[in-house]
């Protein structure tokens, strides 16, 4: 498999936006959690924070939660993941960083089994989309999906959450995961990320630093090759899809 793996080519920075879209780290300032996160993660990750925002008007969001939403994500199975020495490695020097004790990593833990890359998101609320059987056999046809994580990833929206980056392969010049958004009518992205660390706290000069060098030096490192043959169907009220549920799963083959 992994003789396989080597041989396919992976969609480069310069066919996604993860370049565009990462944090711009300034020398000698801090990094602050922006309203977004404060919104909907920080409530969850560190309720009694007091620039925690509660709620906003016009959206559901209260205290981080939310009316359940559906999406279709690619698994992450915390089990390949975190037996990867590039992993471990990486996970060991965030474990030794100067800001890991403003890390939740009880999160991590509670997220084990819920780790993930969205394909396409918020397709409905309240209630599972009715996904059209016309495209989902078509999806059949599809295939396997060969896909490639490598990290770290800090974006310019969100701020406070760390993610690795997922990088599909191209297959006959086209992105794989931009055809199933195609084939399924979805909006096309060029951004699938794998949340794994929050953040509950701003970063002061120093601990910004550490995390925008930390950045730099894995952001061309593989974590991890794996195959897929089918995506779920998830609903969740909260952003960190804690309470997350797997409604369908959807093969690719």
């Amino acid at each position: 498999m992994s003789d396989l793996l080597s041989a396919v080519r992976f969609c480069a920075d310069s066919e996604l936006g993860y370049e565009r879209s990462r944090t711009r780290f300034q020398a000698g300032e801090g990094l602050a959690l922006d309203e977004t996160y404060r919104l909907a993660h920080l409530p969850l990750v560190a309720p009694a924070h007091p620039r925690v925002i509660r709620t906003r008007e016009g959206t559901s969001y209260d205290m981080g939660r939310h009316e359940p939403v559906f999406s279709l994500v690619l698994p992450i199975f915390a089990d390949l993941l975190f037996q990867s020495l590039a992993y471990r490695e990486l996970d060991r020097e965030m474990r030794a960083a100067p800001f890991a004790g403003k890390i939740a990593w009880d999160v991590v833990e509670r997220r084990r089994d819920k780790l993930h890359a969205t394909i396409c998101g918020s397709l409905s609320t309240g209630a599972p989309p009715l996904l059209d059987p016309k495209r989902l056999q078509a999806l059949r046809g599809l295939g396997p999906v060969r896909v490639e994580l490598r990290g770290l990833f800090s974006g310019s929206v969100n701020r406070g959450r760390l993610y690795l980056r997922a990088y599909p392969e191209s297959r006959n010049g086209e992105n794989v995961f931009r055809r199933i958004q195609r084939s399924l009518g979805c909006r096309e992205t060029d951004l699938y990320v794998v949340g794994l660390y929050n953040m509950t706290d701003d970063l002061d000069a120093g601990e910004a630093a550490a995390l925008a060098s930390l950045i730099e030096r894995w952001w061309s490192r593989s974590i991890l090759r794996f195959t897929v043959d089918r995506l779920w169907l998830t609903g969740a009220r909260d952003d960190l899809v804690l309470d997350s549920t797997v409604v369908a799963s959807v093969p690719l083959a």
